[in-house]
């Protein structure tokens, strides 16, 4: 048994939460759960395993084939040397400055994720955009691979910025148990997504609220094509993936149908109904969009239809939607018909009604705090204006100069020469990763900052290796949290890792920038200054925060600013007073009809939401894949950031996949077997798991084992991107499709 009985525990946070650790030394050797939370992840557990791994990189290394004669064919492939930093920084920085002079910083794409730490200073997506400002500037991206679509869409629809509306305008989990009588839960509310959050939460508490909505008699339904996607207890309605556009359809047609829409609401708060009704009913196509019509494409019968409409305009309900919805191709028809759904019912802006987003997509949402704002590290202006949906990475880099369209606007994709990447691993959320390969060897230049080799580090011609947030100090905050943490550096940096903020320096002053990045300012002293300026500003709010020694020696503290009592928020401020609060959108008022998207001709989004079935779905499946393949994300980890000690355990790799008895039984398989997915695009490796859970005909596979084949075979590790489909969700939003493939499963 080991001893730790001279171990020093400190409490730091991370995107799945704060949790206690105990080092001796030089290493982390047990990690336990933080005291204040209710329902904790197991996460930090491998944390110990993954910060002290084989797998770390230790130092600069640059792939021999392009040191010797800058080949960029082979990434993927082949051999590193590793080099002193100064030597390493001195050829990243020749080579950085000969591009920009070259091909101007145009040709520059800055990729980040921004989930390389819950901290504020040492946040990786405002750390390179910061240090490419400075130097030039960069080709940027729009939006996110989780909600890129709705960012797109919905401002169009609602007049408020999708990330605004999700955090700041919609009902808080107190509101929705004072008022909500019924809750349709569109790709359901799962707390397992509620673990995380971009800026970390402490306090893990969906399934607590919905043990006091059940104990309410609140009337909760799961819609999807998984029992396991919402809190156990909830009524499932197995619906087709990719159908629930048609569903919404038919509920508002019955709404419509049965004189249950409140047309009193959509006159004064909406605009274009009369141009989306025909549609609805009939009148332009021939085909109502009515209950029989929507069973056969969602497999939901007739009658479910019905009483489900029924019930929704009788009581007070909330309609929620799940980010996944709006990955998939025509991700923008969902989001909009919910909008268009809870218009129709009118209860948008009333407490505990309307329609809501992400919910249980990431933990916060629903937490109700007293805006009291962040630290952010200003990344100053960016000087090159282009930019690119952040889904179409693979698109831009194999298409230089090849026109596209996006939200209204029509331009040539960037040729990029140098993809200089820190924080994220595009070879884990990407679509169609044998296609990304592919893409990956013709920029000239590939520089990734990584603390271990994913598959994306190991497709750089340089690499640095960066810091865990286990290894330096940090500050994390997050504004939908009351917990405020100091982040010590609980151990040195193992082997020769630096932190992002000291490899930016380093070019920086290579290129002349020096000055401008760091401003004169150590790691120390941007900490202490993003602190002091947060500190002020709660001061002003009323807010006592303790100093920057202070919080240091206590290591953390709770802020007085939860707040579970109502406060209207944007959409209800608009229902009092459409004149006096009116929505973003053209014509102030909620936007059944869009006459600006219609003028933007595209056939895959017209003016108003419409059924459009996707290319791959289960209403067009085939022999040689007839399995409808959803990628959720995991219960075991974030994104893929601590894949390699999990790739130890024995038997967790490769992936499981989630699979019905019927689709089994077809195909020979048991539970724990081996199998292999795959169609056109690639295979993968997984492990069976057979439930009743899941749809027959549908299959999932969750995301984040790395990628672990660079030469389109049987990818090892059960990653579900080398079978998904990358096209852009429409010619509008150009979001990730993720959720949009069809496979099969053989026996291994």
């Amino acid at each position: 048994m080991t001893d730790y009985t001279d171990c020093k525990t400190q409490v730091t946070t991370s995107h799945w939460g704060a949790f206690e650790v105990d080092t001796q030394g030089d290493k982390i050797v047990a990690t336990r759960h933080f005291a204040g939370d209710p329902s904790p992840t197991e996460i930090h557990k491998i944390i110990p395993a993954a910060v002290h791994h084989r797998a770390r990189v230790a130092r600069p290394s640059i792939r021999r084939a392009w040191l010797d004669n800058r080949d960029r064919s082979g990434r993927g492939d082949g051999d590193y040397v590793e080099l002193p930093w100064d030597e390493a920084l001195d050829i990243a920085a020749a080579e950085i400055d000969r591009i920009r002079k070259e091909h101007g910083n145009e040709a520059i794409y800055g990729g980040s994720y921004g989930w390389g730490s819950a901290g504020r200073f040492h946040h990786a997506q405002s750390q390179i955009h910061r240090f490419l400002n400075k130097i030039g500037g960069y080709v940027a991206s729009f939006g996110s691979y989780s909600t890129g679509c709705a960012q797109a869409i919905m401002p169009h629809v609602l007049g408020i910025p999708f990330l605004k509306y999700t955090y700041d305008c919609q009902d808080s989990w107190a509101t929705i148990g004072d008022n909500t009588e019924t809750m349709v839960m569109f790709g359901g509310i799962n707390p397992k997504n509620a673990q995380v959050s971009m800026g970390g939460i402490t306090e893990h508490d969906t399934e607590t609220w919905f043990d006091r909505f059940a104990a309410k008699g609140m009337y909760c339904l799961n819609v999807g094509p998984q029992r396991t996607d919402s809190v156990a207890g909830c009524d499932w309605l197995p619906v087709k993936p990719a159908s629930d556009t048609a569903l919404m359809l038919a509920l508002a047609f019955v709404l419509e149908d049965e004189g249950l829409t409140d047309h009193a609401f959509i006159d004064q708060y909406t605009t274009g109904f009369d141009r989306f009704r025909p549609y609805l009913m009939g009148e332009i196509d021939g085909q109502p969009k009515n209950p029989d019509w929507a069973a056969e494409l969602t497999g939901v019968a007739t009658d479910q239809i019905r009483t489900l409409a029924r019930r929704m305009a009788r009581t007070r309900t909330l309609i929620t939607v799940s980010w996944s919805l709006q990955r998939a191709e025509h991700g923008e028809q969902p989001y909009w018909m919910s909008a268009v759904l809870a218009a129709m019912l009118g209860q948008i802006g009333l407490p505990g009604g309307g329609v809501g987003y992400g919910y249980g997509a990431i933990g916060g949402i629903g937490k109700s705090m007293r805006p009291l704002g962040g630290m952010t590290l200003d990344q100053g202006e960016n000087p090159v204006r282009q930019s690119i949906p952040v889904a179409r990475v693979a698109d831009m880099l194999l298409n230089p100069g090849q026109d596209y369209d996006f939200n209204g606007e029509r331009g040539p994709y960037p040729d990029i020469r140098l993809v200089y990447w820190a924080g994220g691993n595009p070879f884990h959320h990407h679509q169609d990763l044998n296609r990304l390969h592919k893409a990956w060897q013709r920029p000239e230049c590939v520089i990734v900052h990584e603390p271990w080799w994913t598959a994306t580090a190991k497709r750089a011609d340089i690499v640095f290796p960066a810091t865990t947030p286990y290894e330096r100090e940090d500050i994390g905050r997050s504004s939908m949290d009351d917990y405020l943490f100091n982040m010590p550096a609980l151990v040195p940096p193992v082997d020769g890792a630096r932190d992002d903020y000291a490899i930016f320096g380093g070019l920086a002053d290579r290129l002349g920038a020096g000055a401008d990045f760091t401003e004169g300012r150590g790691a120390e002293d941007w900490l202490r200054t993003l602190f002091t300026q947060y500190r002020d500003r709660a001061e002003k709010s009323g807010i006592t925060v303790p100093d920057f020694d202070r919080l240091r020696q206590e290591n953390w503290v709770r802020l007085p600013i939860r707040d579970d009592s109502y406060r209207p928020s944007q959409m209800a401020l608009f229902r009092q007073d459409p004149l006096q609060n009116p929505l973003g959108t053209p014509s102030g008022n909620i936007e059944i009809f869009s006459s600006t998207i219609e003028e933007f001709g595209y056939a895959d989004c017209a003016g108003h939401p419409t059924w459009l079935p996707p290319s791959e779905w289960l209403g067009a499946a085939t022999p040689v894949a007839p399995l409808h393949l959803v990628s959720p994300q995991p219960g075991d980890k974030l994104h893929s950031q601590l894949e390699a000690a999990l790739q130890d355990i024995d038997g967790a790799r490769p992936e499981t996949i989630v699979m019905h008895p019927t689709d089994a039984k077809d195909r020979g398989i048991e539970s724990g077997q081996l199998v292999r997915v795959f169609n056109g695009r690639g295979a993968c490796r997984a492990r069976a798991k057979i439930s009743m859970d899941i749809l027959a005909g549908v299959v999932a596979l969750p995301t984040g084992a790395w990628f672990g084949d660079a030469q389109g075979n049987i990818d090892p590790n059960g990653n579900p991107n080398v079978l998904t489909l990358d096209v852009g969700t429409s010619l509008l939003g150009q979001g990730s499709s993720a959720h949009t493939a069809l496979v099969d499963v053989a026996a291994a």
